[in-house]
């Protein structure tokens, strides 16, 4: 039986055993993961997504893609060029399982990427931000703006 899952923005057509090259999840080498978006199982058809279907799979490595090069020339009078290279971060899976019923209570981690890992770890409950302490060099001049007129009051009842 196949499968259509959606993860890192793009589709793959799975089955059990197939060997995938998918965008950095945020888990490691050796894990178990499931991913919970699925468009197709077999010949049931998602609207948008198949309800209670999941594709469970194990986490071979994390990699780099091939580098890609993007080359900059600007032309005539500014003799100038830039190369810049790039390799994406991958995650290496290996499909161990289709589920067309029962990924719900099926226990497995769903497979997030990075990015949506750090939202998460940000909107958590526990992640609140420490208010900073407030500074005593800005109450100091405060202090002192509030004494000047007390000294001037003394001085001029002392020139009295």
């Amino acid at each position: 039986m196949f499968a259509v899952l959606k993860t890192g923005g793009k589709q793959y057509k799975v089955q059990a055993g197939d060997v995938l090259r998918v965008e950095k999840l945020d888990a490691v080498a050796g894990e178990k993961i499931q991913f919970n978006e699925i468009l197709m199982v077999g010949t049931t058809i998602g609207a948008p997504m198949v309800k209670g279907a999941a594709v469970q799979a194990e986490v071979i490595d994390q990699i780099k893609g091939e580098k890609t090069i993007h080359y900059v020339k600007r032309r005539r009078k500014h003799s100038s060029q830039r190369t810049k290279g790039h390799r994406q971060h991958l995650t290496l899976v290996r499909v161990t399982e289709v589920l067309e019923k029962g990924a719900d209570k099926s226990g497995v981690k769903a497979a997030t990427g990075t990015v949506a890992a750090r939202r998460a770890a940000h909107e958590a409950p526990g992640a609140a931000k420490a208010e900073k302490p407030a500074k005593a060099a800005k109450a100091a001049p405060a202090a002192e703006v509030a004494e000047k007129p007390k000294r001037a009051a003394k001085a001029a009842a002392a020139q009295e």
